[in-house]
């Protein structure tokens, strides 16, 4: 095993044949990884983490070996060879030579930090065509990967919903640690559904020959650039399970990566080069459930470390927040809408529908058309320039407003077409205003859905003067002309409570978008 003597010793450079000037030592949740100049030295950890088992030197060596394999199909030129590490009569360690061999290291080039993936997106020198040269390479890979047998029965239902179960299984101790019971509960709601209601779509896969051996872990720090050579390294060596995959859930793990980080625009350009280069044209569909899976499995991981108790109280803390980061990544991919739906926020002012509106879009994947912007820019008017007029005068004129909202239903439509979804945030105070947008959700055959916002008067005024404080705030609502618009409000009955959902906004925010996101998409997945 690794014993803290041999980490000891393996940080010495005397240790090295090849004399480094000094060693670093970097530990993961399986490995040390001793970077020793131009070389770089991996050990595994003596542990049994149910979906890996090192616990014997055997097996370290055999996954030493397997490590080797594997990445030489992606990195010939990185991963150079098993490298045995003995003890002699005196105690001492000894790197390919001595009497006894006490443990196993992958031995591997050591590729440049300043050309790594995520370092070159973060100073702007990768563009789009460069994700179609890699989406081309990986699209070949997965071309020439091993598909049928034992690799098959990974792509089969029962497989991905028993990964799913270990998932959360393993995930269980950390609920309300990294993440909260009710993340948790929903992402296996969603997790299970997708899996029982795609059941043709899975096997289909397989009948295709998508199910291969692939890299497991492609995610941006396992990518270098190096003398225009696209290096793809450190794939999954110690579970089958986890590299013998649909080639859509390695697309996704890349692209969950790129969104996470900010680089959205790469993504889509990776995936629809890979869909071009591979002609998979059934990707599309599964992305959303991958990139919640994977986002989920490196929330899992990164929780893991919080038991490793070699690691510091500052790697603790690191593995803390990655681990939370990540289960709300998943959640917000959970939270996406499969298909394209129109929801209007409806309410008094003050009620916090801006709020909630802009919540609600960046986890179901939704645009917001802003009823206040709209009105400012639709009569030439600068967003945060005051306009207090008394209700229902100059821009806020009933004749105005029905040009507001005919332009809210034609940006709506635009972007329907397009395949988003979105939310309008106004007011809808009039039944007009909003049976005229239930006819454009029927005319364009999508889910509609009415979120009314209320709350108690006393935070409504609160909110209304905090609002006329904020020199950046758009919307020219306040307490003086409260009473008019609450006299003026048109109550909602005309639609079913499937349709029409109330919200208190003065309760948790965090619960209260939980409880719409429920509504909402359980109900879209009851007509699907």
């Amino acid at each position: 095993m690794a014993s803290p003597e041999l980490v000891e010793a393996m940080q010495q450079p005397k240790f090295y044949p090849h004399g480094p000037r000094k060693v670093e030592l970097i530990q993961t949740h399986i490995s040390y990884v001793f970077i020793a100049g131009k070389y770089v030295y991996k050990v595994k950890k003596e542990l049994n983490l149910g979906f890996l088992d090192f616990t014997t030197l055997e097996k370290r060596q055999y996954y030493c070996q397997q490590e080797l394999e594997l990445n030489r199909r992606l990195a010939p030129d990185i991963y150079l060879e098993v490298v045995a590490i003995f003890s002699d009569q005196e105690g001492r360690f000894l790197l390919g030579t001595g009497s006894e061999i006490v443990e196993y290291a992958v031995k591997m080039k050591k590729l440049p930090e300043n050309r790594m993936l995520k370092r070159l997106l973060a100073a702007g020198k990768i563009d789009l065509a460069f994700m179609s040269r890699l989406a081309q390479k990986i699209a070949a890979f997965h071309g020439e990967a091993a598909t049928g047998g034992k690799i098959d029965l990974m792509g089969c239902p029962e497989t991905i919903r028993r990964n799913h179960e270990e998932n959360f299984l393993q995930a269980a101790p950390f609920i309300n640690v990294t993440i909260p019971f009710y993340k948790f509960d929903f992402i296996k709601a969603y997790s299970f559904n997708f899996i029982e209601k795609n059941m043709a779509l899975f096997k289909k896969r397989i009948a295709t020959g998508r199910i291969r051996d692939c890299h497991g872990d492609l995610h941006l720090e396992h990518i270098c650039l190096l003398n225009k050579v696209i290096v793809v390294y450190d794939c999954i060596e110690f579970n089958e399970r986890f590299r013998y995959e649909d080639v859509a859930a390695e697309v996704a793990f890349l692209a969950m990566d790129l969104d996470d980080n900010g680089y959205f625009q790469h993504a889509e350009a990776f995936v629809k080069a890979y869909t071009i280069n591979s002609g998979d044209g059934d990707i599309a569909p599964l992305l959303n459930f991958y990139k919640c899976y994977y986002a989920y499995v490196r929330g899992k991981v990164m929780s893991f470390e919080l038991n490793d108790r070699d690691i510091s109280e500052k790697e603790h803390q690191s593995a803390l927040t990655s681990a939370s980061h990540y289960f709300d990544l998943a959640y917000n991919y959970a939270s996406r809408l499969d298909r394209p739906t129109l929801i209007i926020m409806s309410g008094l002012m003050g009620t916090g529908k801006s709020v909630l509106a802009n919540s609600l879009a960046s986890l179901l994947g939704a645009d917001v058309i802003s009823s206040d912007l709209t009105r400012k820019e639709l009569f030439r008017v600068e967003p945060t320039a005051r306009h207090y007029e008394d209700f229902g005068q100059g821009i806020y004129r009933n004749d105005l407003s029905l040009e507001v909202y005919d332009k809210l239903r034609e940006i709506a439509v635009a972007r329907i077409k397009a395949g988003k979804s979105v939310i309008i945030d106004a007011s809808f105070k009039k039944r007009g205003e909003r049976m005229a947008a239930f006819a454009t959700a029927q005319l364009l055959a999508v889910d509609f859905f009415v979120l009314e916002c209320t709350c108690p008067e006393k935070i409504i005024r609160n909110r209304l003067a905090r609002r006329q404080a904020d020199d950046a705030e758009i919307s020219d609502g306040r307490w003086e002309i409260f009473a008019a618009q609450q006299a003026d409000f048109d109550t909602i009955s005309e639609f079913p409570a499937p349709i029409h959902l109330t919200l208190d906004t003065s309760l948790d925010r965090e619960l209260c978008l939980d409880k719409t996101i429920r509504h909402v998409k359980n109900l879209a997945a009851a007509k699907k």
